[in-house]
């Protein structure tokens, strides 16, 4: 594989886009080398400028849970973009969306649709302070909830893999508003509401983590949070960005029925354009401008391009055995990853919800950030340019979820597998 072309385009980027990338962990600085420069999708595979081929399971980090370049998504977007990009004002699409959003997602009666899910998290955290006139918010050590300030304390992967402070640029007064424990740990949480019983507006959880890995919750862990949050009169937000009709088609509130306040999602809700909401009870979506007081606003909200892929990725999802296939796709990367593990007497473990995983290197559970930071991130650089190497694309971190789509087929899972005991087999031997 040649790579001279990225290795350009990478220099030229450094010149004018601070650390050469929109966003931090494309950088590769958690594995090292330069990055590959995305020309084109096609289903479950990538290209680069160079004309090199990758099975990819970084999938946008999410959004393409139905692969790249989907054909109803393409001729749904075509037929939109003649009619206009942009209008400033309400459009039939964004009705319809939030009408489908509503009917699958139990919890939200209301939804605001935003560009993102920071937009969305910040917003939620705006409204829940103005419902419950408290201050103080809960969250979780690698929860990431965008980059909006007093969240960024112990904020996950990008954080994690570029070794920053907690919160650099926010002013103390914003990040003391912050509490925050370690994933899993209920008592924690107890003592939290116990020391700020009257301050806390809300509690604020990836209900599966995908931002230090994938942890999924312990058994007693979103019910016991639930009855706190509840007991202590603040919010429960589950921030579903990534898990959003990834793990269920009402996502993981539908998975472990653990009903939330508010919700906020997108990634998928996007179709793989920019697009987040946030939602929950008419009661406390009311509160939002124009109907009440709190204010929240952007110009391309709700975009009609973004709502388009939206709507048909959802209808999409919609149709029977989706979730099941998923599942079984997500098993047998995960079975065949274990295996090769245990053949080579390689140290590690899978963890995986579904059709998202990650694998973490030298460690026996992760079950929180903490946990998580143990593993070795220098076996696992190895493993993404070995993989690589092999044709497929892995996310560039050892604190990410790697995502599987519908449009992956069995011969692309075997594929992988076998590229990972390739390399595991060369890794063995030192």
């Amino acid at each position: 594989m040649g790579f001279t072309i990225s290795k350009e385009l990478f220099k030229r980027a450094r010149k004018k886009i601070p650390g050469g990338v929109n966003s931090p962990v494309r950088a590769w600085q958690a594995v090292g080398d330069s990055p590959r420069f995305i020309t084109r999708g096609e289903a479950a595979y990538v290209f680069d400028v160079d004309g090199n081929g990758y099975l990819d399971f970084l999938a946008s980090w999410g959004p393409l849970i139905l692969g790249h370049a989907h054909p109803k998504i393409v001729t749904a977007l075509k037929e939109a973009l003649e009619a206009g990009t942009t209008f400033g004002a309400p459009t039939k699409g964004e009705v319809e969306l939030a009408e489908l959003v509503c009917e699958q997602v139990a919890s939200i009666e209301k939804l605001r649709l935003v560009n993102s899910g920071t937009e969305a998290t910040m917003s939620a955290i705006r409204l829940a302070r103005a419902f419950t006139k408290r201050n103080k918010i809960i969250k979780f050590d690698g929860c990431y909830h965008g980059h909006a300030d007093g969240l960024l304390a112990r904020a996950g992967s990008g954080v994690a893999n570029l070794s920053l402070p907690d919160s650099p640029g926010v002013p103390p007064s914003f990040a003391a508003e912050t509490l925050v424990i370690p994933f899993n740990d209920v008592s924690g949480v107890e003592a939290a509401f116990a020391k700020n019983s009257d301050s806390v507006a809300a509690v604020i959880v990836e209900p599966i983590c995908g931002n230090m890995g994938v942890i999924p919750p312990s058994s007693e862990f979103l019910p016991a949070v639930r009855k706190l949050a509840r007991k202590h009169a603040a919010l429960l937000i589950f921030d579903e960005v990534i898990t959003g009709f990834r793990v269920a088609p009402g996502g993981a509130q539908e998975l472990y029925r653990v009903t939330p306040d508010l919700t906020c999602l997108g990634k998928i809700l996007g179709g793989g354009l920019p697009l987040g909401a946030f939602g929950g009870s008419q009661e406390i979506m009311d509160l939002l401008a124009p109907e009440g007081p709190v204010y929240q606003a952007g110009t391309l909200s709700g975009n009609p391009l973004a709502v388009t892929a939206g709507l048909v990725t959802l209808r999409e999802l919609s149709r029977g055995g989706v979730y099941q296939e998923l599942e079984e796709k997500g098993r047998m990367v995960q079975e065949g990853f274990e295996a090769i593990l245990r053949k080579y007497d390689i140290k590690g473990i899978v963890n995986r919800v579904g059709s998202m995983l990650t694998l973490f290197f030298a460690v026996e559970r992760v079950r929180d950030a903490a946990e998580a930071r143990r593993c070795d991130k220098e076996r696992f650089a190895r493993f993404f340019h070995g993989m690589l190497s092999r044709g497929v694309y892995f996310p560039p971190s050892p604190f990410e979820a790697a995502f599987l789509s519908l449009a992956h087929g069995p011969n692309d899972l075997e594929k992988t597998v076998q590229a990972f005991e390739d390399w595991a087999k060369e890794e063995a031997r030192g």
